[in-house]
Protein backbone atom coordinates (compact mmCIF):
# COMPACT_ATOMS: atom_id res chain seq x y z
CA UNK A 1 0.00 0.00 0.00
CA UNK A 2 1.62 3.37 -0.82
CA UNK A 3 1.78 6.29 1.14
CA UNK A 4 -0.11 8.11 -0.65
CA UNK A 5 -2.91 4.97 -0.32
CA UNK A 6 -2.70 5.13 3.72
CA UNK A 7 -3.69 8.97 4.30
CA UNK A 8 -6.85 9.42 6.10
CA UNK A 9 -9.46 11.04 3.13
CA UNK A 10 -10.71 14.30 3.79
CA UNK A 11 -14.39 14.15 2.56
CA UNK A 12 -15.53 16.79 1.19
CA UNK A 13 -19.89 17.19 0.13
CA UNK A 14 -20.68 17.76 -3.50
CA UNK A 15 -23.10 20.86 -3.78
CA UNK A 16 -25.26 21.75 -6.06
CA UNK A 17 -27.77 18.56 -5.90
CA UNK A 18 -29.56 19.41 -2.64
CA UNK A 19 -33.25 19.76 -5.18
CA UNK A 20 -32.59 16.13 -6.29
CA UNK A 21 -31.61 14.78 -3.24
CA UNK A 22 -35.17 16.27 -1.66
CA UNK A 23 -37.43 14.97 -5.10
CA UNK A 24 -35.74 11.31 -4.50
CA UNK A 25 -36.10 10.98 -0.76
CA UNK A 26 -39.81 12.23 -0.82
CA UNK A 27 -40.67 10.00 -3.84
CA UNK A 28 -38.83 6.86 -2.24
CA UNK A 29 -40.78 7.44 1.08
CA UNK A 30 -43.63 7.32 -0.52
CA UNK A 31 -43.41 4.12 -2.50
CA UNK A 32 -41.71 2.43 0.61
CA UNK A 33 -43.48 3.60 3.40
CA UNK A 34 -47.19 4.13 2.14
CA UNK A 35 -49.82 1.56 0.59
CA UNK A 36 -52.73 0.24 1.08
CA UNK A 37 -54.51 -2.23 3.98
CA UNK A 38 -54.89 -5.24 2.37
CA UNK A 39 -55.29 -9.29 4.46
CA UNK A 40 -55.72 -6.67 7.11
CA UNK A 41 -55.53 -10.30 9.25
CA UNK A 42 -52.63 -11.61 8.00
CA UNK A 43 -50.83 -8.04 7.86
CA UNK A 44 -51.58 -7.62 11.46
CA UNK A 45 -50.39 -11.03 12.05
CA UNK A 46 -46.85 -10.72 10.42
CA UNK A 47 -46.17 -7.20 12.29
CA UNK A 48 -46.68 -8.86 15.92
CA UNK A 49 -44.24 -11.62 14.67
CA UNK A 50 -41.59 -9.13 13.45
CA UNK A 51 -42.57 -6.04 15.38
CA UNK A 52 -38.88 -5.96 17.36
CA UNK A 53 -36.79 -6.76 13.94
CA UNK A 54 -38.46 -4.81 11.53
CA UNK A 55 -35.91 -2.19 9.95
CA UNK A 56 -36.78 1.41 10.85
CA UNK A 57 -36.68 2.48 7.34
CA UNK A 58 -38.30 6.34 7.91
CA UNK A 59 -36.17 6.76 11.00
CA UNK A 60 -32.65 5.37 8.56
CA UNK A 61 -34.19 7.70 5.70
CA UNK A 62 -34.65 10.95 8.22
CA UNK A 63 -30.57 10.15 9.43
CA UNK A 64 -29.04 9.64 5.86
CA UNK A 65 -31.78 10.79 3.05
CA UNK A 66 -30.36 14.33 2.26
CA UNK A 67 -26.54 12.70 2.59
CA UNK A 68 -25.17 13.99 -0.50
CA UNK A 69 -22.23 11.98 -2.25
CA UNK A 70 -18.72 11.97 -0.83
CA UNK A 71 -15.46 13.32 -2.57
CA UNK A 72 -12.52 11.62 -2.81
CA UNK A 73 -9.63 13.52 -1.64
CA UNK A 74 -6.53 13.36 0.52
CA UNK A 75 -4.28 15.79 2.56
CA UNK A 76 -2.63 16.53 -0.29
CA UNK A 77 -6.11 17.39 -2.45
CA UNK A 78 -8.04 15.07 -4.74
CA UNK A 79 -6.62 11.84 -5.49
CA UNK A 80 -5.33 11.26 -9.23
CA UNK A 81 -6.79 8.75 -10.86
CA UNK A 82 -4.16 5.70 -10.23
CA UNK A 83 -4.19 6.41 -6.50
CA UNK A 84 -7.74 5.97 -7.14
CA UNK A 85 -7.97 2.76 -8.49
CA UNK A 86 -4.87 1.60 -5.84
CA UNK A 87 -7.62 2.47 -3.14
CA UNK A 88 -10.97 1.15 -4.61
CA UNK A 89 -8.74 -2.33 -5.01
CA UNK A 90 -6.71 -2.54 -1.79
CA UNK A 91 -10.86 -1.61 -0.18
CA UNK A 92 -11.64 -5.09 -1.36
CA UNK A 93 -8.41 -6.59 -1.10
CA UNK A 94 -8.91 -6.06 2.62
CA UNK A 95 -12.92 -6.94 2.67
CA UNK A 96 -10.93 -10.70 1.71
CA UNK A 97 -8.70 -10.72 4.26
CA UNK A 98 -11.52 -9.45 6.45
CA UNK A 99 -13.72 -12.58 5.51
CA UNK A 100 -10.73 -15.09 5.75
CA UNK A 101 -10.39 -14.26 9.75
CA UNK A 102 -13.71 -16.71 11.04
CA UNK A 103 -14.15 -15.79 14.88
CA UNK A 104 -13.99 -18.55 16.46
CA UNK A 105 -12.11 -20.41 13.41
CA UNK A 106 -8.93 -21.78 12.88
CA UNK A 107 -6.90 -18.88 11.63
CA UNK A 108 -3.47 -19.00 10.74
CA UNK A 109 -0.90 -16.11 10.33
CA UNK A 110 1.28 -15.68 7.20
CA UNK A 111 4.02 -18.40 8.99
CA UNK A 112 1.09 -20.94 9.66
CA UNK A 113 1.33 -20.22 12.76
CA UNK A 114 -2.26 -21.12 15.12
CA UNK A 115 -3.98 -17.49 15.42
CA UNK A 116 -5.69 -17.23 19.20
CA UNK A 117 -9.31 -15.57 19.08
CA UNK A 118 -8.03 -12.68 20.69
CA UNK A 119 -5.03 -12.15 18.06
CA UNK A 120 -8.36 -13.15 15.39
CA UNK A 121 -10.19 -10.64 17.13
CA UNK A 122 -7.71 -7.67 16.86
CA UNK A 123 -6.60 -8.40 13.08
CA UNK A 124 -10.75 -8.04 12.19
CA UNK A 125 -10.35 -5.00 13.90
CA UNK A 126 -8.04 -2.87 12.42
CA UNK A 127 -8.83 -3.92 9.09
CA UNK A 128 -12.29 -2.85 10.27
CA UNK A 129 -10.78 0.12 11.05
CA UNK A 130 -8.91 0.62 7.64
CA UNK A 131 -11.91 0.17 5.49
CA UNK A 132 -13.94 2.47 7.39
CA UNK A 133 -11.48 5.40 7.07
CA UNK A 134 -11.20 4.33 3.19
CA UNK A 135 -15.39 3.35 2.75
CA UNK A 136 -16.89 7.10 1.94
CA UNK A 137 -14.06 8.20 -0.41
CA UNK A 138 -14.48 4.45 -1.77
CA UNK A 139 -18.20 5.40 -2.49
CA UNK A 140 -17.42 8.00 -3.90
CA UNK A 141 -14.95 6.81 -6.74
CA UNK A 142 -17.37 4.23 -7.51
CA UNK A 143 -20.61 6.46 -7.88
CA UNK A 144 -18.72 8.72 -10.59
CA UNK A 145 -17.39 5.87 -12.43
CA UNK A 146 -20.33 3.69 -13.07
CA UNK A 147 -22.10 7.63 -13.59
CA UNK A 148 -19.60 8.07 -16.13
CA UNK A 149 -20.61 5.16 -18.22
CA UNK A 150 -23.94 5.63 -17.81
CA UNK A 151 -23.21 8.88 -19.37
CA UNK A 152 -21.09 7.29 -22.15
CA UNK A 153 -23.72 5.11 -22.85
CA UNK A 154 -26.67 7.83 -23.22
CA UNK A 155 -28.42 7.19 -20.18
CA UNK A 156 -28.82 9.80 -17.96
CA UNK A 157 -32.60 10.07 -16.53
CA UNK A 158 -36.17 8.90 -17.14
CA UNK A 159 -36.80 11.86 -19.69
CA UNK A 160 -34.54 11.31 -22.18
CA UNK A 161 -37.24 8.63 -23.68
CA UNK A 162 -39.24 12.39 -24.64
CA UNK A 163 -36.25 14.67 -24.71
CA UNK A 164 -32.86 14.65 -24.52
CA UNK A 165 -31.85 16.51 -21.34
CA UNK A 166 -28.40 15.68 -20.42
CA UNK A 167 -28.86 15.74 -16.50
CA UNK A 168 -28.22 12.92 -14.58
CA UNK A 169 -31.21 11.72 -12.33
CA UNK A 170 -31.89 10.42 -9.76
CA UNK A 171 -28.14 11.50 -7.79
CA UNK A 172 -25.98 8.79 -7.84
CA UNK A 173 -25.60 7.95 -4.16
CA UNK A 174 -25.28 4.77 -2.16
CA UNK A 175 -24.10 3.52 0.69
CA UNK A 176 -21.48 -0.25 0.98
CA UNK A 177 -23.19 -1.24 4.32
CA UNK A 178 -25.06 -5.08 5.19
CA UNK A 179 -28.44 -4.05 3.68
CA UNK A 180 -31.84 -5.20 5.87
CA UNK A 181 -32.84 -8.20 5.49
CA UNK A 182 -35.82 -9.10 4.07
CA UNK A 183 -39.21 -11.36 5.18
CA UNK A 184 -40.70 -12.48 2.02
CA UNK A 185 -44.47 -14.14 2.22
CA UNK A 186 -46.17 -16.47 -0.54
CA UNK A 187 -49.14 -18.45 -0.26
CA UNK A 188 -49.34 -21.89 0.10
CA UNK A 189 -51.20 -22.89 -2.51
CA UNK A 190 -49.50 -21.12 -5.33
CA UNK A 191 -46.34 -19.27 -5.91
CA UNK A 192 -46.12 -15.53 -5.51
CA UNK A 193 -44.57 -12.98 -3.44
CA UNK A 194 -47.58 -10.92 -1.39
CA UNK A 195 -45.40 -9.47 1.12
CA UNK A 196 -42.19 -8.06 1.67
CA UNK A 197 -41.10 -6.32 4.65
CA UNK A 198 -37.60 -5.15 5.68
CA UNK A 199 -35.91 -6.62 8.90
CA UNK A 200 -33.22 -5.32 10.70
CA UNK A 201 -29.49 -6.53 9.19
CA UNK A 202 -27.80 -8.48 11.92
CA UNK A 203 -30.55 -11.53 12.46
CA UNK A 204 -28.88 -14.23 13.38
CA UNK A 205 -30.52 -17.87 12.12
CA UNK A 206 -32.43 -18.60 15.14
CA UNK A 207 -34.29 -15.52 15.40
CA UNK A 208 -35.08 -15.59 11.18
CA UNK A 209 -36.13 -18.93 12.70
CA UNK A 210 -38.47 -17.78 14.97
CA UNK A 211 -40.37 -15.22 12.65
CA UNK A 212 -40.59 -17.83 9.88
CA UNK A 213 -42.17 -20.54 12.65
CA UNK A 214 -44.95 -17.31 13.80
CA UNK A 215 -45.62 -16.36 10.22
CA UNK A 216 -46.16 -19.39 8.75
CA UNK A 217 -48.66 -20.63 11.22
CA UNK A 218 -50.94 -18.26 9.77
CA UNK A 219 -51.33 -20.27 6.74
CA UNK A 220 -48.57 -18.84 4.11
CA UNK A 221 -45.04 -19.79 3.58
CA UNK A 222 -41.99 -17.36 4.57
CA UNK A 223 -38.69 -16.98 3.99
CA UNK A 224 -36.12 -14.03 5.76
CA UNK A 225 -33.12 -13.80 2.86
CA UNK A 226 -30.27 -12.03 3.21
CA UNK A 227 -29.84 -9.46 0.15
CA UNK A 228 -26.72 -7.80 -1.56
CA UNK A 229 -28.13 -4.56 -2.29
CA UNK A 230 -32.16 -2.70 -1.74
CA UNK A 231 -32.97 0.14 -4.31
CA UNK A 232 -36.29 0.78 -1.94
CA UNK A 233 -34.11 3.63 0.14
CA UNK A 234 -31.93 6.66 -0.95
CA UNK A 235 -29.41 6.41 -0.66
CA UNK A 236 -29.46 2.78 -1.95
CA UNK A 237 -27.87 -0.34 -0.11
CA UNK A 238 -24.80 -2.04 -1.42
CA UNK A 239 -23.30 -5.08 0.55
CA UNK A 240 -19.67 -4.30 1.33
CA UNK A 241 -18.84 -7.86 2.22
CA UNK A 242 -18.22 -8.83 -1.66
CA UNK A 243 -16.15 -9.34 -4.76
CA UNK A 244 -15.12 -5.90 -6.69
CA UNK A 245 -16.92 -6.90 -9.58
CA UNK A 246 -19.86 -8.10 -7.91
CA UNK A 247 -20.38 -4.62 -6.05
CA UNK A 248 -19.94 -2.59 -9.12
CA UNK A 249 -22.49 -4.37 -11.29
CA UNK A 250 -24.98 -3.87 -7.60
CA UNK A 251 -24.28 -0.29 -8.03
CA UNK A 252 -25.28 -0.30 -11.55
CA UNK A 253 -28.38 -2.53 -10.69
CA UNK A 254 -29.90 -0.09 -7.71
CA UNK A 255 -29.53 3.00 -9.52
CA UNK A 256 -31.38 1.42 -12.25
CA UNK A 257 -34.26 0.43 -10.41
CA UNK A 258 -34.66 4.12 -8.70
CA UNK A 259 -34.29 5.34 -12.36
CA UNK A 260 -37.10 3.25 -13.92
CA UNK A 261 -39.29 4.11 -10.65
CA UNK A 262 -39.88 6.88 -12.49
CA UNK A 263 -41.10 5.43 -15.92
CA UNK A 264 -44.16 3.74 -16.38
CA UNK A 265 -42.49 -0.19 -15.87
CA UNK A 266 -40.66 0.90 -12.57
CA UNK A 267 -43.81 2.58 -11.30
CA UNK A 268 -45.88 -0.59 -11.58
CA UNK A 269 -43.18 -2.50 -10.45
CA UNK A 270 -43.12 -0.10 -7.06
CA UNK A 271 -47.08 -0.59 -7.15
CA UNK A 272 -46.28 -4.15 -6.82
CA UNK A 273 -44.07 -4.69 -4.08
CA UNK A 274 -46.82 -1.95 -2.26
CA UNK A 275 -49.48 -4.58 -2.71
CA UNK A 276 -51.65 -2.04 -4.85
CA UNK A 277 -51.54 -3.41 -8.12
CA UNK A 278 -50.12 -7.03 -7.66
CA UNK A 279 -48.17 -7.98 -11.16
CA UNK A 280 -45.38 -10.82 -10.63
CA UNK A 281 -44.93 -10.24 -14.74
CA UNK A 282 -43.94 -6.89 -14.07
CA UNK A 283 -41.72 -7.50 -11.28
CA UNK A 284 -39.72 -9.85 -13.48
CA UNK A 285 -39.75 -7.33 -16.22
CA UNK A 286 -37.87 -5.27 -14.00
CA UNK A 287 -35.40 -7.47 -12.42
CA UNK A 288 -34.27 -8.97 -16.21
CA UNK A 289 -34.00 -5.99 -17.45
CA UNK A 290 -32.22 -4.41 -14.84
CA UNK A 291 -29.65 -6.89 -14.63
CA UNK A 292 -29.28 -7.08 -18.32
CA UNK A 293 -28.35 -3.33 -18.31
CA UNK A 294 -26.44 -3.60 -15.34
CA UNK A 295 -23.75 -6.30 -16.42
CA UNK A 296 -22.82 -4.59 -19.38
CA UNK A 297 -22.66 -0.80 -17.16
CA UNK A 298 -20.20 -3.00 -14.84
CA UNK A 299 -18.22 -4.64 -17.67
CA UNK A 300 -17.15 -1.65 -19.10
CA UNK A 301 -16.55 0.27 -15.74
CA UNK A 302 -14.24 -2.77 -14.49
CA UNK A 303 -12.23 -2.71 -18.44
CA UNK A 304 -12.19 1.15 -18.18
CA UNK A 305 -10.98 1.90 -14.31
CA UNK A 306 -9.78 -1.32 -13.57
CA UNK A 307 -8.00 -3.35 -16.53
CA UNK A 308 -10.40 -6.06 -16.58
CA UNK A 309 -11.13 -7.82 -20.08
CA UNK A 310 -14.62 -9.10 -20.32
CA UNK A 311 -14.86 -12.65 -20.70
CA UNK A 312 -16.38 -13.60 -24.01
CA UNK A 313 -19.91 -14.36 -24.12
CA UNK A 314 -20.31 -18.09 -25.10
CA UNK A 315 -23.60 -19.74 -25.31
CA UNK A 316 -24.48 -21.69 -22.16
CA UNK A 317 -25.30 -25.48 -22.12
CA UNK A 318 -28.83 -25.72 -21.80
CA UNK A 319 -29.30 -27.26 -18.14
CA UNK A 320 -31.34 -30.76 -20.26
CA UNK A 321 -28.14 -30.89 -21.83
CA UNK A 322 -25.47 -31.03 -18.89
CA UNK A 323 -24.04 -34.49 -18.29
CA UNK A 324 -26.14 -36.43 -16.38
CA UNK A 325 -23.52 -37.95 -14.78
CA UNK A 326 -22.93 -34.74 -13.01
CA UNK A 327 -24.87 -33.17 -10.17
CA UNK A 328 -25.82 -29.88 -11.85
CA UNK A 329 -27.47 -27.04 -10.07
CA UNK A 330 -29.27 -24.96 -12.38
CA UNK A 331 -31.16 -28.54 -13.97
CA UNK A 332 -31.92 -29.75 -10.56
CA UNK A 333 -33.37 -26.77 -9.65
CA UNK A 334 -34.94 -25.64 -12.66
CA UNK A 335 -36.52 -29.60 -12.48
CA UNK A 336 -37.51 -29.02 -8.49
CA UNK A 337 -39.73 -25.81 -9.39
CA UNK A 338 -41.36 -27.27 -12.33
CA UNK A 339 -42.51 -30.70 -10.10
CA UNK A 340 -43.25 -28.11 -7.19
CA UNK A 341 -45.83 -25.95 -10.07
CA UNK A 342 -47.03 -29.27 -10.78
CA UNK A 343 -47.81 -30.34 -7.68
CA UNK A 344 -49.71 -27.39 -6.39
CA UNK A 345 -51.60 -26.79 -9.35
CA UNK A 346 -53.24 -30.44 -8.51
CA UNK A 347 -53.72 -28.63 -5.01
CA UNK A 348 -51.16 -31.21 -3.22
CA UNK A 349 -49.86 -28.38 -1.29
CA UNK A 350 -48.56 -30.24 1.25
CA UNK A 351 -47.13 -33.22 -1.28
CA UNK A 352 -45.03 -30.08 -2.68
CA UNK A 353 -43.66 -28.93 0.72
CA UNK A 354 -42.56 -32.68 1.51
CA UNK A 355 -40.95 -33.13 -1.91
CA UNK A 356 -39.10 -29.50 -1.48
CA UNK A 357 -37.84 -30.93 1.85
CA UNK A 358 -36.62 -33.54 0.12
CA UNK A 359 -34.92 -31.91 -2.91
CA UNK A 360 -33.38 -29.23 -0.13
CA UNK A 361 -32.08 -32.04 1.72
CA UNK A 362 -29.79 -33.19 -1.95
CA UNK A 363 -29.00 -30.14 -2.30
CA UNK A 364 -26.96 -29.56 0.48
CA UNK A 365 -25.51 -33.06 0.21
CA UNK A 366 -24.26 -32.29 -2.85
CA UNK A 367 -22.50 -28.88 -1.31
CA UNK A 368 -25.51 -26.47 -1.96
CA UNK A 369 -26.62 -24.85 1.49
CA UNK A 370 -29.96 -23.85 1.40
CA UNK A 371 -31.36 -23.64 4.70
CA UNK A 372 -35.31 -23.58 3.91
CA UNK A 373 -37.03 -24.39 0.54
CA UNK A 374 -40.42 -23.77 0.44
CA UNK A 375 -43.08 -21.73 -2.04
CA UNK A 376 -41.58 -18.16 -0.47
CA UNK A 377 -38.14 -19.32 -1.74
CA UNK A 378 -38.77 -19.93 -5.10
CA UNK A 379 -41.59 -16.13 -4.86
CA UNK A 380 -38.32 -14.56 -4.68
CA UNK A 381 -35.67 -15.99 -6.43
CA UNK A 382 -38.02 -16.55 -9.36
CA UNK A 383 -38.30 -13.37 -9.65
CA UNK A 384 -34.77 -13.22 -11.89
CA UNK A 385 -36.23 -14.42 -15.44
CA UNK A 386 -32.51 -16.17 -15.80
CA UNK A 387 -32.72 -17.77 -12.81
CA UNK A 388 -33.04 -21.28 -12.30
CA UNK A 389 -35.98 -20.86 -10.14
CA UNK A 390 -37.87 -19.49 -12.87
CA UNK A 391 -39.96 -21.00 -15.20
CA UNK A 392 -41.04 -17.63 -16.60
CA UNK A 393 -40.37 -17.20 -20.28
CA UNK A 394 -39.88 -13.62 -19.22
CA UNK A 395 -36.03 -13.84 -19.40
CA UNK A 396 -35.18 -15.01 -22.67
CA UNK A 397 -37.89 -12.58 -24.55
CA UNK A 398 -36.07 -9.66 -22.87
CA UNK A 399 -33.05 -10.94 -24.00
CA UNK A 400 -34.31 -11.56 -27.09
CA UNK A 401 -35.45 -8.38 -27.36
CA UNK A 402 -32.24 -6.65 -26.03
CA UNK A 403 -30.34 -8.65 -29.22
CA UNK A 404 -32.52 -7.18 -31.83
CA UNK A 405 -32.76 -3.51 -30.39
CA UNK A 406 -28.98 -3.62 -30.16
CA UNK A 407 -28.83 -4.89 -34.01
CA UNK A 408 -31.20 -2.28 -35.06
CA UNK A 409 -29.91 0.42 -33.23
CA UNK A 410 -26.28 0.37 -33.43
CA UNK A 411 -25.28 -1.05 -30.10
CA UNK A 412 -27.46 1.41 -28.21
CA UNK A 413 -28.21 -0.17 -24.84
CA UNK A 414 -30.02 3.12 -24.21
CA UNK A 415 -32.55 2.78 -27.29
CA UNK A 416 -33.34 -1.34 -25.20
CA UNK A 417 -33.88 0.51 -21.80
CA UNK A 418 -35.89 3.19 -23.26
CA UNK A 419 -38.59 1.05 -24.80
CA UNK A 420 -38.45 -1.53 -22.42
CA UNK A 421 -39.30 1.06 -19.36
CA UNK A 422 -42.33 2.25 -21.39
CA UNK A 423 -43.98 -0.87 -21.55
CA UNK A 424 -47.13 -1.36 -18.95
CA UNK A 425 -47.65 -5.55 -19.50
CA UNK A 426 -46.06 -8.47 -20.39
CA UNK A 427 -48.27 -8.14 -23.05
CA UNK A 428 -46.08 -5.38 -24.65
CA UNK A 429 -43.03 -7.65 -24.09
CA UNK A 430 -44.45 -9.95 -26.29
CA UNK A 431 -45.79 -7.64 -29.26
CA UNK A 432 -41.78 -6.07 -28.97
CA UNK A 433 -40.44 -9.81 -29.47
CA UNK A 434 -42.63 -10.86 -32.36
Amino acid sequence: MTDEMTRVPRPRVVPGRDLLRWACVLALLAATVGGCSQGKGLDSGIRAAVREHEFDLLGWELSHGLEGSKASSSADGPLSEQAERAMVESFFLLGRKLGALTPGGAVTDADGRLMSSAEVEQARQEILTQREQMRAAVQWILGRQVRAIYNELGIFNPVDRFVRVAAPFPPMNFRLARPPMILIVSPRERIESIREIMLDENLDVNTAGRIEEQVDALGVSSLVVEIGGLGATYPTFVADDASMEWTIETIAEEWLHQYMFFTPLGFLYALDGLGIRRDYDIATMNETVAGIVSSEVAERVLERFYGVTPAPKTPSTPPEQASPDQFSFVREMRQTRLKVDELLAAAKVDQAEQYMELRRQEFVAHGYYIRKLNQAYFAFYGTYGDAPTSVSPIGTEMRLLHERVLREQAGSLAAFLNRVVSMTSRQDLEKATQ
